[in-house]
């Protein structure tokens, strides 16, 4: 189980679901919008999120959680770790919330979670915005493979945060020693192994999504991308766009797989325009 007494602005409202205390960000009024984190090792909602939560609950309530098995969110003993348990856990939060309906925003790994809750759930979402998104089959990258088989060391985590910036001077040995410690707290090393073990191949394909699913989809869906993305590769949102009736693109160049920190701005006003649209 995991326990703590830490104070970090990682750590915020805590709502049991489905008999697991689960770490959530709620912040703003208005229509609710779900952010879903991406996978990287020590990776929590407010380290992937932390400068899109404050620029979106302007305008909207914003609810960002730490998936089951990341971050500060309980990791109960003998959990199965996949699309079902994490999508499964997602919507109990939803219910715990008493939300029938969100838009959803997922990054990476978690836009294959988004994806299965729209799939699975359509009247529950709104509007659906996917970002670097796993959901469709592709050849693992080796980033990719990078991310999901890290071994905890300070040069590791230096050479992981430039597979994911394309703006080098985001990356220091400051940065990297704080991802380290976030990846490295009692618990957190051992469930993030345990989700992605070799060959990681198969965890891409446990994640994709039944293409005819996706082309069912009515959702307004906008999908974003990082032209430069050395984990996962801009074919994806092209597949994506191709599935999705009413999707529109975004790609933005001299970017890596950090979209919302490289493009901050820019990627806020996108988000926040949409979703209002």
């Amino acid at each position: 189980m995991t326990t703590t007494t830490e104070q970090t602005p990682e750590i915020a409202k805590t709502i049991d679901v489905n008999g697991i205390a689960t770490n959530y960000h709620d912040v703003g009024e208005g229509a609710p919008v779900v952010l879903i984190h991406g996978s990287g090792p020590g990776v929590t909602a407010w380290a992937n999120w932390r400068t899109t939560i404050p620029a979106l609950s302007s305008r909207y309530r914003v609810i960002a959680p730490d998936i089951l098995g990341f971050g500060y969110t309980e990791r109960p003993d003998g959990v199965e770790y996949n699309s079902a348990t994490w999508t499964d856990h997602l919507v109990g939060l939803l219910d715990a919330l008493g939300l029938d309906k969100v838009s959803i925003v997922g990054n990476s790994f978690g836009g294959s979670l988004a994806l299965n809750i729209a799939t699975t759930y359509p009247e529950r979402v709104d509007r659906l915005v996917l970002m670097g998104s796993v959901g469709v089959p592709f050849d693992i990258t080796p980033g990719l493979d990078a991310v999901w088989g890290f071994q905890p060391s300070l040069p590791a985590m230096r050479k992981l945060l430039d597979v994911f910036a394309y703006d080098r001077t985001l990356v220091n040995d400051e940065l990297a020693e704080l991802r380290l410690a976030a990846a490295t707290r009692s618990g957190v090393q051992e469930a993030f192994s345990a989700m992605f073990p070799a060959p990681r191949q198969r965890g891409v394909d446990e994640m994709a999504v039944d293409e005819n699913l996706i082309s069912a989809l009515t959702h307004e869906t906008l999908i974003v991308h990082g032209r430069d993305d050395q984990v996962i590769p801009l074919s994806n949102s092209l597949r994506l766009l191709e599935l999705i009736d009413r999707s529109q693109l975004h790609v933005f160049g001299q970017c890596g797989h950090w979209v919302q920190i490289e493009h901050a701005t820019r990627f806020n006003s996108l988000i926040a325009d949409f979703l209002s649209e």
